[in-house]
């Protein structure tokens, strides 16, 4: 979620100065794409992951603080509610066996911190909606000490100046109202991080658009909330609505919500950020002293803060990314659409997925993204979403198809060859995305495999749709500790 902050009032003056300083900000970044060398010479891969805290019976645990006392190790942090934490991956080259290293690395910090955890009788799930949540968590309290959540909080609601309304409708229908950004601490996402050179920065957002909802179709793994069955993914609904700084009067004249999947394609990361400081105001108006055309003409590379901070209170499913390293700048891709989980193997199987075909779609002679409205991927996404697995989408000169399909009988094969352009071994390469071939053969993720699994559980047992699901989640987390990919997992 960010840094630390340490003011907790903001004045008129102060938004004015930190309006004044993201339009410098922009103006120095846009020199910049013209004039500077930024870092491409090895192009990293990154990866996050949230994570919900339980207890023995499934309950979300309100320990974060405690847990990461435990746990003890930088890599791990707090997240917006107290039965979240967030991990953050060293940053790897993809090469021959980039993904496995993240693999490795993530199997082994989710055991250690499972073992700390334990120390306080908390467990870890990987999971995209936290199933056993209910209404009475979603509150004031759940939030974490961390002030920027408070902040957060404190301004979205006085944006939108009355509570928020969470509405909807799936297998089920949700309908519910609440006084704090809390809900949105429900949402346990994976984000994928993809360095590019700013002249192909356009071709990877893109490519990372069209593949969207294919993404969240094989990966969804959200199907409850507050013990009602909605979308496959419904972490990608309740994301939108828990943050919308937007009361009815501006949805109806078109304003754009601060969770957005865009409306256009783009011809440079410029039009991103230009966007950003255009239409939408300040959640956090904290302004630094730094002087980006002083620092850009002693030939270093301007932090840019009050562009990354905005920045990051504007939530794309795919956003870009302005970083320095080392006073060397870079750009990166952030693509935040997937849940977490089920496993660390399903978890890397997406990540090649991604990887793969974002990096064959960005090389084709002519792009997809130019034989496709931008419409249809926003509608794509949304549809997939709600269907997951067993879905449809539209693609370019096949029109509407089974997600399945598209998959099997195109995508794995642009996917292969978008892994071999990285470097990719060919073992790892056929490993990760052999997960991904049987899980469309099997019809099976880990939204599927919930529902079947608590169906499973209330007509053999007559018991409740709460008790039901904390069953699922002890056997959710049993599963997700053998590290064997969700298709093979048994229900019972």
């Amino acid at each position: 979620m960010g840094k630390d902050v340490e003011r907790t009032e903001f004045t008129r003056a102060d938004r004015q100065r930190f309006r004044e300083k993201v339009r410098l900000d922009l103006d120095v970044f846009a020199q910049m794409l013209k004039q500077s060398a930024f870092d491409t010479d090895r192009p990293m891969s990154g990866l996050e992951v949230e994570l919900n805290l339980v207890d023995a019976a499934g309950d979300p645990a309100m320990r974060n603080e405690d847990v990461l006392a435990a746990i003890a190790d930088p890599d791990f942090q707090t997240e917006l509610g107290q039965f979240n934490i967030e991990i953050n991956l060293a940053p790897n080259e993809l090469g021959p066996d980039g993904l496995s290293r993240f693999e490795d690395s993530l199997r082994a910090s989710l055991n250690a911190a499972e073992t700390h955890a334990n120390s306080v009788d908390t467990h870890i799930v990987m999971i995209g909606i936290l199933p056993t949540l209910r209404h009475d968590h979603m509150n004031a309290e759940t939030l974490s000490s961390n002030q920027r959540y408070k902040l957060l909080d404190e301004q979205i609601f006085a944006a939108r100046g009355e509570d928020l309304e969470i509405n909807i409708a799936g297998e089920e229908r949700l309908v519910t109202q609440a006084d704090t950004i809390a809900p949105e601490s429900a949402c346990t996402s994976v984000q994928y991080h993809l360095q590019v050179a700013p002249e192909r920065f356009a071709d990877f957002w893109n490519a990372s658009q069209v593949v969207a909802g294919v993404q969240v179709a094989l990966g969804a793994n959200s199907p409850y909330l507050f013990a009602k069955q909605l979308w496959a993914e419904s972490r990608i609904a309740l994301f939108e609505q828990s943050t919308d700084t937007r009361p009815e009067e501006l949805k109806a004249q078109g304003v754009r919500p601060r969770v957005w999947f865009g409306d256009r394609w783009i011809t440079s990361i410029f039009d991103l950020f230009e966007e950003n400081v255009r239409y939408y105001p300040a959640l956090l108006p904290l302004w630094d002293e730094e002087d980006p055309v002083a620092v850009l003409e002693a030939g270093d590379a301007p932090e840019l803060p009050e562009l990354r901070l905005h920045n990051g209170t504007i939530y794309r499913w795919n956003r870009p990314i302005y970083d320095v390293v080392e006073n060397r700048p870079h750009l990166r891709v952030e693509n935040r659409v997937l849940p977490a989980g089920p496993t660390c193997v399903d978890v890397m199987a997406n990540a090649a997925l991604y990887f793969g075909l974002v990096r064959a779609l960005a090389d084709q002679e002519r792009p997809l993204w130019t034989q496709m409205s931008f419409s249809a991927a926003e509608e794509n996404f949304h549809a997939a979403a709600k269907s997951g697995i067993g879905g449809r989408v539209y693609w370019p000169g096949i029109g509407d198809v089974p997600v399945t399909e598209l998959v099997l009988r195109r995508l794995l094969p642009l996917a292969h060859s978008g892994l071999d352009a990285w470097g990719v071994a060919p073992a790892e390469r056929d490993r990760l995305l052999g997960v991904i071939e049987q899980r469309c053969i099997s019809g099976r993720n880990g939204a599927t495999w919930q529902v079947d699994t608590v169906r499973s559980i209330e007509e053999s047992r007559g018991v409740s749709r709460e008790q039901a699901l904390r069953e699922m989640v002890r056997r959710y987390a049993t599963h997700m500790h053998t590290n064997e990919p969700v298709h093979t997992w048994s229900g019972a």
